[in-house]
């Protein structure tokens, strides 16, 4: 067996980022220094942090950590909020679990993200994007860019994805927000998912009696065709996890990269002179920011070994996404944005069996948005000094709360 290795005891996981296009100094030192460590957590009690890109990836893969988030021992962020869904009356989803559940559970909707499906979509997306464009060069400046367009693009795309009336958006952009808060209780976060679960209940059975063209309304028919019934638990799952993952990822990496854009004057000149280059420019933005840098959870379920550090069972693990994003063994000057750079392996999406389920949907709804956004709007610029801009330093999912805008 290895060694088993701690950082100082009273030395806490740091959450807040120095600065928004950075992990926390401390991730970066545990990378340096120690890229497997066990840790005591914000809300309290200990887990063991991988910070190295290799070792994230090797407990992507290996069976002894399980993805099960109403583990007892899974890593919490956050006071009284649980695991994220320990406390769910939800049916399990697909990213909690292992095999074999998981497999045919994701089999089952992989169709829908497709390369090809998405190219199907690209028309529609750049619809959506060109409305809401127009609605902001009429409107009046400055305009706040998470409101006009990052936020309502996915959102919209997502819901008719779904079959979802986007005349509901604003119910569910609430509830999610509240469960992607860090500050929430466990009342609230509970509250949230209550509500949510009860409308989909609802929209599924809609769907059962009259379907549409539309996700939900192609895997009811599928179950049907296959087992001769609908799986409602599972179809709420699939939607929950869906429409809460689908819209506000997206959402924050548009404000983000847009952000980068204008802070970064040889990376917009370099867009706009070849708007070819934005495909491998947005893998760089989302290695960059990894806004989900803590979504990646595990439980070993027995001792591992693991950069010569044991990792003993019933142990809660964290991985450092956004670290191992920076790990300069995998990626040349890692620290730099560099919008040529094109690394598609980052760990933004995961890796491995549980690999991000919407990736193909994510990139094509950021090609067209930053394609068109930069064609359209050739003088855009921030509309207030950098340091007044707030970034999301509580929720799980980095982001900013406004980019004020004009042109």
């Amino acid at each position: 067996m290895g060694r088993i290795l701690t950082i100082d005891p009273a030395a806490t996981l740091e959450t807040t980022r120095g600065c928004p296009y950075a992990p926390p100094e401390q991730h970066l030192r545990l990378l340096r220094e120690q890229p497997v460590a066990k840790v005591t957590l914000p809300a309290g009690g200990e887990a063991w942090v991988a910070a190295r890109y290799d070792d994230i990836r090797t407990i992507l893969t290996d069976p002894r950590f399980t993805a099960d988030r109403r583990h007892p021992s899974m890593p919490r962020l956050a006071q009284d909020t649980g695991s994220g869904l320990a406390d769910s009356p939800l049916p399990k989803m697909m990213l909690e679990m292992d095999p074999p559940e998981h497999g045919p559970a994701r089999r089952a909707v992989i169709g829908e993200f497709t390369v090809r499906r998405m190219a199907a979509l690209r028309p529609r997306i750049q619809q959506i994007v060109d409305e809401h464009l127009d609605a902001m060069l009429d409107g009046p400046k400055p305009a706040d860019l998470v409101r006009a367009l990052a936020m309502p693009v996915p959102s919209l795309v997502i819901c008719e994805l779904l079959g979802v009336p986007y005349a509901d958006h604003d119910f569910f952009q609430l509830h999610s927000a509240r469960l992607l808060d860090r500050r929430t209780t466990q009342d609230e976060r509970g509250h949230a998912v209550l509500e949510l679960a009860l409308y989909l209940d609802k929209l599924i059975k809609a769907k059962e009696q009259e379907p549409t063209d539309d996700l939900l309304s192609r895997q009811i028919a599928k179950q049907r065709e296959n087992d001769g019934a609908v799986d409602g638990p599972a179809l709420l799952s699939l939607a929950f996890l869906l429409l809460i993952a689908g819209h506000e990822t997206t959402a924050n990496m548009i404000s983000l990269g847009t952000y980068q854009l204008l802070r970064d004057p040889e990376a917009l000149a370099a867009l706009r002179a070849d708007p070819a280059k934005t495909v491998n420019a947005v893998e760089e933005m989302l290695r960059y920011f990894t806004i989900a840098e803590f979504a990646m959870v595990r439980v070993a379920t027995a001792d591992v070994e693991l950069g010569g550090t044991v990792i003993p069972a019933n142990s809660g693990v964290l991985m450092l996404a956004n670290a191992g994003n920076r790990d300069p063994e995998t990626f040349t000057d890692a620290q730099r944005f560099d919008v040529d750079r094109g690394a598609r392996n980052h760990l933004a999406f995961g890796y491995g069996a549980h690999q991000c389920l919407g990736q193909n949907l994510a990139r094509v709804e950021l090609e067209i948005v930053f394609e068109t956004l930069l064609r359209r709007m050739p003088g855009l610029r921030l509309a207030v000094p950098e340091e007044e801009l707030a970034f999301k330093e509580d929720s799980t999912v980095y982001g900013m709360y406004e980019l004020p805008v004009t042109w």
